[in-house]
């Protein structure tokens, strides 16, 4: 069978199956549902794709939904951190990355879900007290800049593309690979024992 007739093949299986294809492009495991082009997302992402089931496909795709993933400028040469060392980065308890680049965290604006869940599951802390720690930190000189707020996901994208320093956060079917998605304890968004969610799953504190 020629590759021409294969690929014809594939473009006919993956229109007709009613299921969400997941692409994994290096760090970044991006979403493409079937409004996209097929014959698009073949040519353009030359790299093994899984086509699973239907409904395993709503699985992994509500999993990945739920996944707040951390994100980094792509120049950045750490692949992976520890919760330790990510609340300490959100805290401004370390001021610097590995290559002695000054960390610029941003985070988004008050009353966004993203930012609860990170404050809950990583900073284990709400709005006021998060603040509050930042207020007496910079006072003191203990923490040397406060984090950058912006109010959009899109924001956040173009903010870490921007700046080599910078880190945060944003649901991972927004993210794209103009940034770097890290690895926390080893995990990716999507997997199932990965931190940091939407909606903390039982059981974990």
């Amino acid at each position: 069978m020629s590759r021409v007739t294969i690929r014809v093949l594939v473009l006919v299986a993956v229109i007709q199956l009613p299921q969400v294809l997941l692409v994994r492009t290096g760090e970044v495991l991006a979403i493409r549902t079937l409004g996209y082009s097929a014959t698009h997302a073949i040519t353009a992402f030359p790299v093994p794709v899984a086509i699973s089931g239907p409904q395993a496909s709503s699985s992994t795709y509500r999993d990945l939904a739920d996944s707040l993933g951390i994100v980094v400028n792509r120049s950045n040469p750490v692949e992976n951190l520890s919760f330790v060392e990510l609340r300490k980065i959100f805290l401004g308890e370390q001021s610097h990355w590995s290559n002695g680049r000054r960390i610029s965290l941003v985070m988004l604006e008050p009353g966004k879900q993203e930012r609860q869940a990170v404050l809950a599951q990583v900073c284990r802390m709400d709005d006021k007290d998060f603040d509050k720690h930042y207020s007496q930190g910079l006072s003191s000189g203990e923490i040397h800049a406060a984090p950058k707020t912006l109010a959009t996901s899109a924001e956040v994208l173009k903010y870490v593309y921007n700046v080599p320093g910078a880190i945060g956060y944003l649901r991972v079917t927004e993210a794209d690979d103009s940034v770097k998605i890290l690895h926390i304890e080893s995990r990716m968004p999507g997997d199932k024992d990965y931190g940091i969610r939407l909606h903390q799953k039982a059981g974990k504190s």
